[in-house]
């Protein structure tokens, strides 16, 4: 897990670069949501501001994901870029309520002098996942009556529906 840390108290330079590969088992994800498969590649810039810290870069991988309308896995490239602010971690006074800024969005803390990666690329997984996630564009999704998935072929179900309220009219075009 330690390799999922970056050590900024060691760090002397104004600027540095990061460039690492994790096995998709390295960082968490969360199955309900998203699975890691293959590997994760993560590159960034990390400039320095005496004890603030804005990390700039890009993190790739393969999300394996479930349709929302057919419920099968499927899996999907995932490139992202972030620009994120890490002050360090105070303890504040009181539990007064505030406003949230457009920049406490891009604005995060660390403490101890590690910034958490795992943590980091987590949340650009998050973000990436669509809120329905679909398996293509035309994906017929599960026949309502027997659940068939409709994207493999046609189920033998009646999907004819009769609006009830109609039901009167459809009696009197019935006899004539």
């Amino acid at each position: 897990m330690s390799e999922l840390l970056l050590d900024v108290g060691q760090m002397r330079e104004a600027h540095a670069r990061v460039d690492r590969t994790y096995a998709a088992g390295a960082v968490g994800s969360d199955d309900e949501v998203y699975s890691l498969v293959g590997p994760i590649t993560l590159g960034l810039d990390v400039h320095r501001d005496r004890d603030q810290f804005r990390l700039v870069g890009r993190v790739t991988a393969t999300l394996e994901l479930t349709c929302s309308r057919c419920l099968e896995k499927f899996q999907t490239p995932s490139d992202e870029s972030f620009d994120v602010m890490f002050l360090p971690h105070r303890e504040e006074a009181g539990g007064d309520e505030r406003k949230v800024e457009d920049n406490d969005l891009t604005t995060t803390f660390y403490r101890d002098h590690v910034i958490d990666l795992g943590q980091l690329m987590q949340e650009q997984f998050y973000l990436a996942v669509p809120m329905k996630p679909l398996c293509r564009e035309d994906c017929r999704g599960l026949c309502a009556n027997c659940g068939t998935n409709l994207n493999s072929g046609a189920c033998g179900c009646m999907n004819t529906w009769h609006d009830p309220q109609l039901e009167v009219l459809r009696t009197l075009l019935k006899k004539d």
